[in-house]
């Protein structure tokens, strides 16, 4: 595996853990296809490959410059057409940089349509193949005429899926590096070219997949006008008569291929435990040692040196750890290291707990191959994810021949064609991938989930039918990954499931007693959310609906199943009971979520807003209000056991005697148990390691998602009861978790002080990059108090100050949408004057989609609120300058704040002002994300300068290099810090 940044060879792209077989199939695919003896007759015969350069990727807003396709006739290239086209708008500086393409270049182009109409003469109907089809399929079809074009569009690029499964990346440029075709350049004839070369690449690829699957493929759903089935009817033909498959076989044979032993469990082991050598894992940091060899340009960093020195001391001595470490540290190798080698060296399996699984595929596609193909005898590793992440062979197989479930998709006006094809493409990327490895999940497979609804392809711990599932236990990806965990050197999850892992009493994961959790600041609040009861009005109607009645839904579909069963006389009598029970339950919901609102109005504070949050305390639950909310809620907590108890029963009468009984009903029983039991909980009050809260909504259109909640107050509490005695070391580690250098607030939240002394250890790694050099911190001394009347004007000209002086790319941070929104509507008119553009994040947006805006244009600005805190990178000058205008302290009227205050009369210098502290530390962090980063953190609240706390939070930052100053010197200071970075 190459650590470049380009992959050069079929293995750069190779995904970890692929078998030798598919690996060596992979290699030789460039030369099959260069092979005159491979031919592909008619789907290589006329058809025309197609590329598109556009002003952007907005379809709304964007246009084409230029456009080229060439005709295939087998491998070779026949004809050519290319053109400019002439924009109506002039072509933006990125693009230009990006492809080439002046305005000089186009301005006496031909427009769109002329273009278009010469592209359809050329194409003259013929099949069209373009990488990313929709793409360039879209800005063709918008310029009138261009639906002429073709109609049939081949996407190369979800092909390639389906024919390389087992590749990291799909990208054009990437596959044509490595297997040997023309580059691409961003200019509509090189992406041509390369793709051209790729097509045959992608056919050899197909044309290997196991015998019998390219005609499975064709055969499923021939209602659909699916785009490939041309190709899969040709490849079956090639083939012969019909050939069987079985994918239970393949997976069988593919499993059947690994030698696993389990792991000891470390808990049972009677020795001490092996320390690692300090000098050996010392010069393992050394450019010539195992981490240094991974890098082109290596420089050992002491501060990854410490780090892992103070991991391995803590697994050699079985103690907990906290590690505080700066950006550019090197964390994730500076733990995955010492684990490796104490897993090797101990035979025991250690665990990585991350918050996002965005970091698990990095450490497992990236930093755990490179330590197994440099550290002696290899690493075992695998990643460990939630039930919705990995495919279902037993439902994809099923979707093959069941009807669709379009009723499932919000289309949003795209055709039922379209989203039936993406469905038939998930599933044929799905078992092309299960065909080639033993173990994977779904994130890597590029499916579009906007048309293809996730249930359709997983399972739930309910509807999973174990062992009369015929994949069952070795064939599933997900039953067998957890098997080859409990084999595995390293094991890498999230906090989500490590933390229903201890919710059920480690029943889920293999006995791990070595752990390490990353980004470790917010794995107390994931707790909590884990931990939490609800009684949600949109989960009870979710579970009401999808169970149905005698004439509908799944308890429907297991009644007519045993209608033809001669054993289902008894099934159909319970399953009659059931579904009168949940008719009840559903009318008692009704009355029950309406007392609900009741209460809201009757006792709730609503401040302007449309929704209540409302602590339960003994003052709400005295009230007439709640007393009708508990008779109302009894009655729906009775009428919920009985309707569970009695579809319980048909469901285990119906495995028994019923053959292949559906298993639709356990996933919505699921729901309203839990649903019963949390009514239960927070009607009955007496559990005081729970806050209680309700939420409503009095808009219209908000009806309907009223919730009761109840949540755990001390997280810390549960884990040192239910998880630490269960493990021999916990480390925790990130780069904010300590206020100054006082870690005692992370350790009271993840429960350590509620350990013997000298149980655990906690520590600072300072960053290896110049914060004071590289980051000026800016303090405004003077602006109103965020409560008073002129706070909001005084706040819209110091934002339009500082926005102009850094001429964009300037993050502005917000504890609350009212604030935002206000500001946004007094300040972007001012901006656009000034020729800068500032967009918010607006209620609904697609957060991924923003931050790829935002990342994409080095001159906007942008208004956020909670979800771009923490999580963000925009290295280099995308972004320079992050405001804070008010400090992130809690709501006061939070029902957790409301509560810990009841409980403790510091609760605010214990809990908030902690917590707002470290989410400052967050927000700074988004600015520096590399060595040669420079940016100026900008805080306007005046509470840091006239409150006792705000030393608290200056002293607390990465840089100390601050400034105070008044607003009206805000611009002065700006742009002289531009002049003297930029110049």
């Amino acid at each position: 595996m190459s650590t470049t940044s380009e992959p050069r060879t079929v293995d750069d792209l190779l995904m970890a853990g692929t078998p030798m077989a598919v690996a060596d199939l992979y290699r030789s695919l460039a030369d099959r296809a260069a092979d005159p003896a491979c031919d592909f007759g008619p789907i290589e015969e006329d058809v025309v490959v197609l590329d598109t350069e556009t002003t952007g990727l907005s379809f709304k807003d964007c246009e084409l410059i230029e456009v080229a396709a060439a005709r295939l006739s087998g491998r070779e290239v026949v004809d050519r057409f290319e053109s400019y086209v002439r924009p109506s708008r002039p072509i933006p500086p990125e693009i230009e940089e990006l492809t080439g393409i002046t305005n000089a270049m186009v301005v006496d182009a031909p427009c769109a349509e002329e273009v278009v109409a010469r592209l359809a003469d050329f194409v003259g109907g013929c099949p069209v193949i373009a990488h990313n089809a929709t793409f360039d399929r879209t800005f063709v079809e918008k310029v009138r005429g261009g639906s002429e074009v073709s109609d049939l569009w081949i996407d190369s690029l979800a092909l390639s899926r389906i024919a390389l499964p087992r590749l990291s990346s799909h990208r054009l440029q990437d596959l044509a590096r490595v297997f040997g075709c023309p580059s691409v350049s961003h200019r509509a004839m090189d992406d041509v070219e390369a793709l051209a070369g790729m097509w045959r690449v992608i056919l050899c690829g197909l044309a290997a997949l196991p015998p019998g699957l390219a005609g499975q493929l064709a055969s499923m759903h021939p209602e659909v006008d699916w785009p490939y089935r041309p190709l899969f009817v040709y490849i079956a033909g090639e083939e012969g008569t019909q050939v069987p498959f079985s994918l239970v076989q393949v997976r069988r044979d593919l499993v059947r291929a690994q030698r696993m032993q389990v792991k000891v469990d470390a808990k049972d082991r009677l020795c001490d435990p092996v320390m690692v050598p300090r000098g050996e894992l010392e010069a393992a940091f050394c450019e010539d040692g195992v981490v240094g060899s991974f890098y082109e340009e290596f420089e050992p960093r002491p501060a990854q040196k410490a780090m892992a020195q103070a991991v391995n001391e803590a697994l050699a001595t079985s103690t907990d750890l906290v590690v505080e470490a700066g950006t550019g540290v090197g964390k994730s190798m500076a733990y995955l290291l010492p684990l490796a080698l104490f897993a090797k060296e101990n035979g025991v399996t250690c665990g990585v707990a991350t918050k996002t699984n965005a970091l698990t595929d990095q450490l497992v596609s990236r930093e755990l191959p490179l330590l197994d193909e440099n550290l002696p005898g290899g690493l075992q590793y695998i990643s460990l994810k939630g039930y919705d992440h990995y495919p279902c062979l037993r439902k994809v197989e099923g979707a093959m021949l069941q009807d669709l479930p379009v009723d499932q998709v919000n289309a949003a006006g795209r055709s039922r064609n379209t989203v039936e094809s993406d469905m038939l493409t998930a599933v044929a990327v799905t078992l092309s991938a299960a065909c080639q490895t033993p173990e994977g999940d779904l994130d890597s497979l590029g499916i579009r989930w906007r048309n293809v609804p996730r249930q359709m392809m997983t399972t739930t711990p309910e509807e999973c039918l174990h062992n009369r599932c015929p994949f069952f236990a070795e064939g599933c990806l997900l039953h067998g990954a957890r098997r080859r965990a409990a084999s595995a050197d390293i094991v890498v999850t999230n906090h989500s499931l490590l933390l229903t892992n201890v919710a059920a009493d480690q029943r889920i994961l293999p006995p791990i007693r070595h752990w390490m959790v990353d980004e470790a600041h917010g794995f107390d609040a994931e707790a909590r959310r884990q931990w939490a009861l609800a009684v949600a009005a949109p989960d009870a109607r979710r579970a009401f609906e999808t169970l149905g009645g005698v004439r509908s839904g799944a308890i429907h579909k297991l009644m007519v199943q045993a209608a033809s069963s001669e054993a289902g006389t008894p099934v159909e009598r319970v399953l009659t009971k059931g579904s009168a029970s949940l008719a009840r339950a559903m009318t008692l919901s009704a009355d029950f979520f309406d007392d609900l609102v009741l209460v809201a109005q009757g006792c709730g504070r609503r401040g302007g807003y449309d929704t209540v949050t409302l602590w339960i305390d003994d003052k709400v639950r005295a009230t007439a209000e709640w007393a009708q909310l508990a008779e109302s809620g009894r009655a729906f907590e009775a009428a919920l056991e009985e309707a569970v108890r009695f579809l319980q029963e048909a469901q285990a009468l119906a495995f028994e005697g019923v053959r292949d009984a559906s298993t639709e009903m356990g996933d919505p029983l699921r729901t309203l148990g839990n649903l019963r039991l949390a009514l239960k909980t927070v009607l009955d009050g007496t559990d005081d390691s729970f806050v209680y809260y309700l939420e409503a909504s009095f808009a219209k259109n908000r009806r309907g998602e009223e919730r009761l909640v109840a949540e755990k107050l001390d997280v810390g509490a549960e884990l040192a009861s239910r998880w630490y005695p269960e493990t021999k070391t916990v480390g925790y580690c990130s780069a904010t978790l300590a206020v100054g250098q006082d870690f005692g607030h992370f350790e009271h939240a993840v429960g350590l002080d509620c350990l013997g002394p000298g149980a655990s250890r906690s520590l600072t790694i300072p960053s290896s990059y110049d914060f004071d050099r590289n980051m000026a911190v800016v303090v405004a001394s003077d602006l109103p108090d965020p409560y008073s009347r002129d706070y909001l004007p005084a706040m819209a000209d110091a934002l339009v100050a500082i926005h102009e002086a850094m001429g964009g790319s300037v993050l502005t941070l917000f504890t609350n949408r009212r604030d935002m929104e206000q500001l946004h509507s007094m300040v972007s008119p001012r901006l656009r004057e000034a020729g800068l553009e500032l967009v918010q994040q607006t209620r609904g947006a697609n957060v991924r989609r923003l931050r790829e805006k935002f990342v994409g244009d080095e001159l906007l600005s942008l208004f956020a609120l909670k979800s771009f805190w923490e999580g963000f990178d925009a290295a280099g000058d995308t972004l320079r300058c992050v405001v804070i205008p008010k400090l992130p302290f809690a709501n006061p009227n939070d029902p957790l704040v409301k509560e810990r205050e009841a409980r403790d009369p510091r609760a605010w210098w214990h809990h908030s002002l902690p917590e707002a502290v470290l989410a400052v530390k967050q927000a700074a962090g988004r600015l520096i994300r590399s060595s040669r980063d420079k940016g100026v953190l900008v805080l306007l609240d005046s509470r840091l300068t006239t409150k006792r706390y705000g030393r608290t939070f200056v002293n607390s930052l990465p840089s100390s290099n601050v400034t105070r100053l008044g607003r009206d010197n805000l611009r002065d200071f700006i742009e002289l810090w531009r002049r003297s970075h930029e110049s």
